[in-house]
């Protein structure tokens, strides 16, 4: 082909394909380069104090020394490890911190929830101006379905307002919509959280949200469409996050209780879906929870430690880096595990010069050394 017939050849596609290349860029921009938490831990409303982050942290470390014998032996005696994590649970034990007003504070007198709202953005306030808060937080309100939607902006509205108080919102605030059901519900989101800036005098855009993918009707539409992916781009920027609901979701399609997990096959369905969907959004993943909790007998600590540590380290290895924790005593495998995949994953000798695979390895470290796993000038000691 002559050189001018090709000029010309590509000016045709450049033209053809200036609307999909703008498209591309504004639809997957990629990451935003904000560390991402390891886990979110929800605490119910009427249990959340200044002090929570804080005195989880003591609570887990309480229970390592309990069990530091079993501990050791489920992460293969490895003691630097062990420190790892004693020292993680000192300076920062929880990343990530939900003040649960939906289905771990239950249905209350508006009066009493309106209480909790304004009792719980108050300790908030406290525990950022002390420096005890987690890097984010936030709160999850009740749905936007119609039975508790008209409760859910009230105490969203309510502690947005109290936690400002006429001031910026914080940087590290995310609120998280539970049970979402259309794309309608994510786009009428936006909205509110528009008419709440406005009304609040807040910054435009900042009031940022995490969609929860625990209903079928997320994942799949009615025209077989998955929903999900249309969920991200109708918010309009806002969306931070998904998160994966491991009970609420199985019981919708139909598993038994005794089965509902996050290995079940109907749960790695419907993050492979989200996983797809999100990528090169800017959106970030998060695994859900597990209620084998590692509390009571010695067995019954082993019990919960081992099918944690599991989890922890199969979400890691599909590419979840982040789940949910439901008590103090899961941040040790929490910890445990999320360092020894980092730190197993280093790169030793040479290897293949490939370049997506340079781009992944320098995701992973810097995963690595936000998270507390290594750093730069000390991989194995504390720092």
């Amino acid at each position: 082909m002559a050189p001018l017939e090709l000029a010309r050849l590509t000016d045709e596609l450049d033209a053809r394909l200036e609307r999909a290349d703008a498209e591309l860029v504004r639809c997957y921009p990629g990451g935003t380069g904000v560390p991402q938490p390891v886990h979110t831990v929800y605490v119910p409303a009427d249990r959340f104090d200044a002090s929570t982050a804080v005195s989880y942290g003591e609570q887990a470390l309480a229970t390592l020394a309990e069990h530091e014998d079993l501990f050791l032996e489920l992460i293969g005696d490895d003691r630097r490890l062990l420190e790892r994590v004693r020292w993680r649970l000192r300076t920062r034990p929880v990343d990530d911190l939900r003040i649960d007003f939906e289905d771990g504070y239950g249905t209350r007198p508006d009066d009493a929830e309106d209480a909790a709202v304004g009792a719980a953005a108050t300790a908030l306030r406290t525990a950022i101006a002390a420096g005890t808060a987690p890097p984010s937080y936030g709160i999850r309100f009740k749905s936007l379905e119609r039975p508790t939607r008209h409760r859910g902006l009230r105490t969203l509205a309510g502690f947005v307002d109290a936690l400002t108080g006429g001031g910026p919102l914080p940087a590290g605030f995310v609120v998280t919509l539970p049970k979402v059901t259309s794309v309608d519900q994510v786009e009428a989101m936006v909205h509110a959280a528009g008419h709440l800036e406005t009304g609040l005098a807040l910054e435009p855009g900042s009031l940022r949200f995490e969609i929860q993918v625990e209903t079928p009707q997320s994942i799949l539409g009615t025209d077989g469409t998955a929903l999900v992916a249309r969920m991200i781009h109708a918010a309009d920027g806002r969306c931070t996050g998904l998160h994966y609901g491991t009970y609420d979701y199985s019981a919708y399609v139909g598993i038994a209780a005794a089965h509902q997990a996050l290995d079940h096959p109907a749960a790695d369905h419907a993050k492979a879906v989200m996983q797809a969907a999100a990528a090169g959004t800017g959106v970030r993943l998060s695994d859900g929870s597990t209620n084998i909790l590692p509390i009571g007998d010695a067995d019954a600590v082993r019990l919960g430690w081992e099918t944690h540590l599991r989890l922890v380290r199969r979400s890691l290895e599909r590419g979840f880096y982040q789940g949910w924790d439901l008590h103090p005593a899961q941040l040790p495998t929490r910890y445990a595990a999320t360092f020894a995949f980092y730190r197993a994953g280093r790169p030793a000798g040479s290897r293949l010069e490939e370049p997506a695979t340079d781009r992944a390895l320098a995701d992973f470290l810097r995963r690595g050394r936000a998270c507390g796993a290594f750093d730069d000038a000390d991989d194995t000691g504390e720092g």
